[in-house]
């Protein structure tokens, strides 16, 4: 097997062992801030047990420590309103949300970034609210409020993702990703009594986890995680990154064909749910179709990639 198609088989496990952090969301019983509680924390604990960890912290300035710590409060609201999503709806209605990102993405990076929105990110923005109407109305009543936490969590995953592009280079991907998810953690003790008393489904008490949950809290940490973190700093040193990009963009359909073999979820949704996530899905993969005609070569940032589901990576690289 040759690198490059070694490469392209690891990115797809990546998305595979991605597309279980919704099913693992739901097949858990903690509530989705305690959950995501235990995954950061477990996480951070295991990055902060290298050495090049600490060296890398040591060699950051305070004032980007700071920065990817404020970036680390969004991913932890990006996964509670993920795991909200998956808990008020079910799995595939929160992988379908997190196709919104790369729409999202369009939209505000162009405003952090100084630059104009193009008519092809508008296009992109429209061609999505019928796939989103299809969805909409394909899924009982009481999983609505489930659509609305998943399309506030794809709204995160668009800012914290922008924002990390802003600071890319500037650190290495292991200590960026321990500075983020540690202080994520800590950003969720503090807002703990917050969501408490705003969403007290979403929060729960403070428990340690039973067995059961413990093993799954341990497979979501390093198996969806930590693992296809690894494999997929391997893969993109042979792949382009619009090769990887498309695959990564294909995560909510693994998730999705995952949710229906496992737990059965086809059952509580509609066709017109499924024709929504074929609109929406379109338009996401024909996104960076029409942007490799106008842009140059572009990169990953592998910094985001142990903190997000289905995200939009891709951009031009500083030198070109």
């Amino acid at each position: 097997m040759t690198p490059t198609a070694k490469a392209h088989w690891q990115i797809h496990a990546c998305v595979l062992l991605w597309g279980f952090t919704a099913i693992l969301g739901k097949l858990i019983t903690l509530p989705a801030l305690p959950l995501v509680w235990w995954r950061m924390l477990l996480v951070a604990g295991a990055l902060l047990l290298l050495p090049r960890i600490w060296r890398g912290l040591r060699a950051l300035p305070r004032r980007l420590r700071w920065a990817y710590a404020g970036v680390g409060a969004l991913v932890a609201l990006h996964w509670l309103t993920f795991y909200g999503a998956v808990k008020l709806a079910n799995a595939s209605v929160a992988a379908t949300c997190m196709a919104l990102a790369t729409v999202f993405v369009a939209l505000i990076e162009p405003r952090l970034s100084g630059r104009r929105i193009s008519w092809r990110e508008l296009a992109l923005g429209v061609a999505v609210l019928p796939g989103v109407a299809l969805v909409v109305g394909g899924v009982p009543a009481e999983m609505r409020t489930g659509i609305a936490v998943g399309a506030l969590s794809a709204l995160f995953v668009a800012l914290f993702g922008s924002l990390n592009k802003r600071l890319v280079d500037r650190a290495d991907p292991l200590t960026v990703t321990a500075i983020e998810l540690g202080a994520g953690t800590v950003a969720l003790t503090l807002l703990w009594p917050l969501v408490a008393l705003l969403a007290p489904s979403l929060a729960g008490g403070f428990a340690a986890p039973g067995a059961r949950d413990a093993g799954y809290l341990l497979l979501l940490a390093f198996g969806c995680t930590l693992l296809p973190f690894a494999l997929s700093l391997a893969a993109l040193r042979h792949m382009s990154a619009f090769s990887a990009q498309l695959a990564i963009n294909l995560e909510p359909v693994y998730a999705i064909a995952l949710a229906i073999l496992l737990l059965g979820e086809q059952r509580e949704l509609t066709p017109a749910f499924y024709a929504g996530v074929a609109i929406i899905m379109a338009a996401v993969l024909a996104h960076p179709l029409l942007e490799r005609r106008r842009a140059p070569p572009a990169q990953l940032h592998p910094e985001n990639l142990a903190t997000g589901e289905a995200r939009d990576l891709i951009e031009p690289r500083p030198n070109d």
